[in-house]
Formats: structure tokens, C-alpha cells, sequence
């Protein structure tokens, strides 16, 4: 069964978006977009949709080492478990008729991957995956052709229409509150997955890593209040263990990737054991949006 094409707004006009050139809206991949405004965007070769329009974004998208390192370390299962448990939360968020689901900042598109395979609804989940960096949408396209991958910024607005999707997922990745709770049906949940304290503690110093801010699951709070209201929360503990390898891949594939150099990083790591104990710790927390839970 083709996928079923979620609900897509034109980054132009605002129009609906749909399959161009007579193309149907259940074929498995469209080649291109159209509105009824005559604003059409051909999909790139790898797949994938590239919606920025205008003066673009001033966001700093991931670059092709970043992404690389990304694939590398996930396609290595060291997050597998972190993945179940994102696709588990997601799940029962997809029971109702026609689920649909947005994964802002999907990066290679792995836990998107997670949920699509979880939810087990065999083809009928209307599935986006929402980046900034065409590299890593190249990598998503591939790994999820059930889905439709889209170039664009979380900072805007999404090219998605009002409450189009049952669940959106943020796994390490910008939050746009506004955006979250526009496109979500009144039922929707919202799934964000954040580092907790002591997370990748032993390396983080070594490997150059970005340190977790003190008080980081208040300021979340706080920057969702207006929007949404907690409903659960888990925690994911994970005890792994990695190479030289992996450790310099998990520092580049973050926001430090930005400013670290791999050859200087490599460098650093010489000393390293061949494998090193390191503990990730998450938290999977499930909210809800306002209307819903002052209904």
C-alpha cells in the first residue's frame, strides 16, 4: 500500500501543496509539488523536497562531516534502545483514523525510521521529515522513501498544514512551541527527547562536547508553556560502550561538530582505551497541548 501524502502547505502562498503534472497523491514518491497558485518544487534526485524560499535561514544547517558522523554512530545501534522508546511513546499517539506524524529536525531520518517501523500500520502513516541540512535529508530520503522529506526551517513557519498530524517528534533539535501546536490536531501529542545531567559525562571534557545546562528540564518547561502541558515523562538509561571511533563520531555529530576539527579530534583521542564505558542518559517526555488538556 503507497504512503499516504500528509497535508502540505505551499512555503510561498499557503496554499495546498499536492502531487504536480496529474500525479497521484498515493504514489509512492511524487517528482514534483504544486500549488494552486502555480509555486512547483521538483524533488531533488536523493528524493527529498527542498522548501526554503526567500532570504533562506540563518540557521546553521549540519554539513556533510556532521551527517556522516550522525549516520555512522546510530547505524553502529549504540541508540537502538533510545529509538524503541521513542517509537513506543509514539505508538499509541497513532491509533486513531488516517495518524500522521511530523519529525522536526530529523536529521537522518533514524528515529523517524523507529517510529514508522513500530507503528507497524503498513504503509497508511502520513509521514514528514522536516530538516535544515540537505545532507542529512539526503540520508533520510533513502532510509525513509514512505516518507515525505522536506528542506526547511524550524525557525519558520512549517510548510504543514493546521492540525494535520496526531504526533510531532523533536529528538534533539530546535523547538518551535508555536509551530508545534498550530500543526498538531486538537488529540495530538507532542514527544521530546533531551540529555539529562551526567549524560556522556565521561568523554564530554575529552571530546570537546557541549556541557547539559543546569536546569534544563525547567527551561524546556518554560519555553512550551502557553502551548502545551506535560503529560509523562521517561527515562532512558543506556550504558554503552565505544571505540576512539565512536567517540569522535558522537562529538562531531552534535552542535560541537560545527567548530571541531576530525583530524584534531582523532588527535586528542590517541590515548583512549579501545573501548570506553560512557553513560547516556535521556529523558523521553510526552506533552500535550494546551486546548486539549484545559478541555
Amino acid at each position: 500500500m503507497p504512503p499516504r501524502l500528509p497535508s502540505l502547505l505551499c512555503p510561498v502562498c499557503r496554499k495546498l501543496l499536492l502531487p504536480a503534472s496529474g500525479e497521484s497523491a498515493a504514489a509512492a514518491r511524487p517528482r514534483a509539488l504544486a500549488c494552486a497558485a502555480g509555486h512547483s518544487f521538483d524533488a531533488a534526485r536523493q528524493g527529498y523536497f527542498n522548501l526554503l524560499v526567500g532570504k533562506g535561514t540563518a540557521f546553521q544547517p549540519d554539513s556533510a562531516d556532521m551527517v556522516a558522523a550522525r549516520a555512522a554512530f546510530l547505524d553502529a545501534g549504540h541508540y537502538r534502545p533510545l529509538a524503541a522508546a521513542v517509537a513506543g511513546a509514539v505508538a499509541t499517539a497513532l491509533q486513531g483514523p488516517e495518524p500522521a506524524v511530523l519529525d522536526s529536525g530529523t536529521g537522518t531520518g533514524h528515529y523517524l525510521r523507529a517510529v514508522l517501523d513500530g507503528a507497524g500500520s503498513g504503509g497508511s502513516i502520513a509521514a514528514i521529515g522536516l530538516d535544515i541540512s540537505k545532507f542529512a535529508l539526503r540520508r533520510a530520503a533513502k532510509l525513509n522513501p514512505d516518507a515525505v522529506n522536506l528542506v526547511s526551517d524550524v525557525w519558520q513557519q512549517f510548510p504543514v498544514a493546521d492540525a494535520a498530524v496526531d504526533v510531532v517528534t523533536v529528538v534533539f533539535a530546535p523547538r518551535n512551541a508555536a509551530e508545534f501546536a498550530r500543526v498538531l490536531k486538537p488529540s495530538g501529542r507532542l514527544i521530546v527527547v533531551t540529555p539529562r545531567p551526567g549524560h556522556l559525562a565521561e568523554i564530554a571534557s575529552q571530546a570537546g562536547m557541549l556541557g547539559i545546562e543546569p536546569a534544563k528540564d525547567e527551561r524546556l518547561a518554560d519555553a512550551l508553556t502557553g502551548h502545551f502541558e506535560l503529560l509523562s515523562a521517561q527515562d532512558v538509561d543506556l550504558a554503552l560502550g565505544l571505540s576512539p571511533q565512536d567517540v569522535a563520531n558522537l562529538a562531531l555529530m552534535g552542535p560541537a561538530g560545527h567548530h571541531t576539527d576530525r583530524l584534531a579530534l582523532t588527535a586528542r583521542l590517541t590515548g583512549f582505551p579501545a573501548v570506553t564505558a560512557v553513560s547516556g542518559k535521556f529523558r523521553v517526555s510526552v506533552f500535550l497541548p494546551r486546548r486539549t488538556a484545559a478541555a
